[in-house]
């Protein structure tokens, strides 16, 4: 399968169910919703799949993507293949392919990122392995949002270090938009 992101430009995504691509009106309606904080950001995409995600965040002029995939990605500037753990680059785009929670981990320690969007498989468990590490990698003012089926997770059961800014339906789909909890005394 092919999915074409902004200025018709096209990914090629990986056979199978291994990655499922966000959907066009999903993706839209996300950039709709953040496209006053595309322009400069650092750009964290968990669970990249495709890279389609990432890629048109680029095209709007992210100045930064680092994208996440256990499987090989499809993010522009190479073969979407990846060594065991390695790292994709180009000028402002970095793929690192391995365990989502451990390279969360790594990145905690480095410079936090504008906008994470994070589109797990739904069936899976990363909803509670990973949203309680998204705080350590916000930017103060840094806002994540979260792709979802209520079949397989309820945003109930957000960690207590991130707050809910909204949430918006788009068929079965949901996105929840979160902030880091900022405490009384501004840290």
């Amino acid at each position: 399968m092919a999915v074409r992101i902004y200025g018709n430009r096209e990914i090629k995504t990986l056979p199978g169910e291994a990655t499922r691509p966000t959907s066009a009106r999903v993706r839209e309606a996300l950039f709709n919703i953040w496209q006053g904080r595309i322009l400069g950001c650092r750009w964290l995409d968990l669970c990249a799949g495709s890279g389609a995600m990432g890629a048109e965040a680029l095209c709007r002029g992210a100045s930064e993507v680092v994208g996440i995939e256990k499987f090989a990605c499809g993010l522009p500037g190479g073969d979407g293949k990846l060594a065991k753990g390695g790292e994709k680059r180009s000028s402002n785009l970095r793929v690192h392919q391995g365990d989502v929670v451990q390279q969360m981990k790594q990145m905690a320690a480095g410079p936090q990122f504008d906008c994470i969007y994070f589109d797990p498989p739904y069936a899976g468990n990363l909803y509670d392995l990973v949203l309680p590490l998204l705080a350590d990698c916000l930017s103060l003012h840094g806002e994540a949002a979260v792709e979802y089926s209520r079949a397989h997770w309820q945003a109930e059961r957000t960690p207590e270090n991130l707050v809910i800014v909204k949430e918006k339906r788009y068929g079965s789909t949901y996105l929840i938009f979160l902030r880091r909890q900022i405490a009384c005394d501004g840290r």
